[in-house]
């Protein structure tokens, strides 16, 4: 499951990457695209790549949370570190009495 939704991930990021190269340039202040035109007319909102641009993004957030979860549980420890770590006077070094 985890793989298949891997692989989906990574075709709706490609997707989404060739969506928002493919749409048009609005020239707006970086990217944002707010002018008197479209505050007045809407004709933008409803384009057919906008949307189309938006579900893709909304699939590839649904489909990152759903990896994020499934993979959590596989991420929690079973045991502590403090447990495994056993000390060992044998490893420390000797210091020297010859000074």
């Amino acid at each position: 499951m985890e793989n298949i939704l891997l692989l989906l991930n990574i075709i709706l990021a490609i997707i989404l990457v060739l969506m928002v190269l493919m749409q048009k340039s609005e020239g707006g202040a970086l990217g944002i695209g707010v002018s008197q035109e479209n505050l007045m007319f809407s004709k933008s909102a409803g384009n057919f790549m906008t949307k189309a641009t938006a579900i893709i993004a909304t699939l590839f957030i649904i489909c990152s949370l759903a990896l994020t979860i499934i993979s959590r549980g596989e991420l929690t420890p079973l045991n502590s570190v403090l447990d495994t770590v056993e000390e060992s006077n044998e490893d420390t070094p000797s210091i020297p009495e010859d000074n």
